[in-house]
């Protein structure tokens, strides 16, 4: 029942959020699913930003002459649903906090106001990140032999996968009209598992995706502006924490990047 009141909760905050900043994204030049082809950049470069919720409108109204927006069913701040697995010892979890640099992600995405849900696979190696697809039927906590078979032939490396956590968030997907780059802004983020419910509150995760990391983009010069460096941040990993909890899992390496989320929570409280 708790669990109940609390989804409902998250519903309305993020209603409420989308349509904080319903005025700002009408400005926007839309663009559609089917015009995304050509900056897909399925392997990339990724450059991370950790913004204040309460910067977000600015951000906006700086960005609107050099990007269009991503608008799906005539939403501009759709819903995105993640299932997330890993093995029993979270060996993919592990591998982000020991700093490995060929590490991987597995998960089921599903895009909420479009209806289309996929398995993804997120390999990060040698500072690049390659990322595979197949299209599914919907979100599930357990992965056909199909899917295994999938995850076998592009060579993610642990076979006994299980699952760990579901996230959801709204998300701002620009492109730029100029330069090969997509940029999306993630908030009002909710972590769900067999251990509970936790959020991520009053915080944005921007996500630069380029071919090669160009310091000319716009939102780069933005972020310059604003003395906002880049941030690495996992929602995957931050949800492990937040739902198993500091005493069962090591987080060492993550313990300033926790400070950090606090600190933007307690700011914008404080405001």
């Amino acid at each position: 029942m708790l669990w109940l009141l609390k989804s409902v909760v998250n519903i309305n905050f993020g209603l409420m959020l989308s349509s904080q900043f319903d005025n700002i994204l009408q400005e926007f030049t839309p663009i559609h699913l089917e015009e995304m082809n050509g900056v897909r950049l399925m392997n990339r470069m990724d450059t991370k930003f950790l913004l204040p919720l309460d910067r977000l409108e600015e951000v906006f109204v700086e960005l609107k002459k050099d990007y269009r927006i991503l608008e799906v069913e005539g939403v501009r701040s759709p819903t995105y649903e993640s299932i997330y697995f890993d093995n029993d010892d979270l060996t993919f979890y592990s591998d982000h906090h020991r700093g490995k640099k060929d590490r991987y992600k597995v998960r089921f995405r599903k895009y909420v106001e479009s209806d289309l849900t996929f398995l993804e696979v997120k390999h990060k190696a040698r500072g690049r990140t390659d990322k595979h697809r197949i299209m599914v039927e919907g979100l599930s906590k357990e992965l056909s032999p199909e899917q295994s078979h999938f995850l076998e032939n592009i060579g993610v490396p642990v076979s006994d996968l299980e699952y760990v956590l579901t996230n959801s968030f709204q998300r701002v997907s620009l492109v730029s009209k100029d330069l090969k780059e997509r940029l999306t802004l993630d908030f009002n983020l909710t972590f769900r598992g067999n251990e509970g419910q936790n959020e991520l509150e009053q915080v944005v995760i921007a996500e630069l995706k380029q071919e090669r990391v160009s310091r000319q983009s716009p939102f780069f010069q933005l972020m310059k502006k604003l003395h906002i460096r880049p941030y690495r941040l996992s929602k995957y990993c931050i949800g492990v924490i937040k739902l198993r909890g500091k005493e069962n899992v090591k987080y060492n390496r993550f313990k300033s990047k926790l400070l950090r989320l606090k600190k933007l929570k307690n700011n914008v409280h404080a405001a």
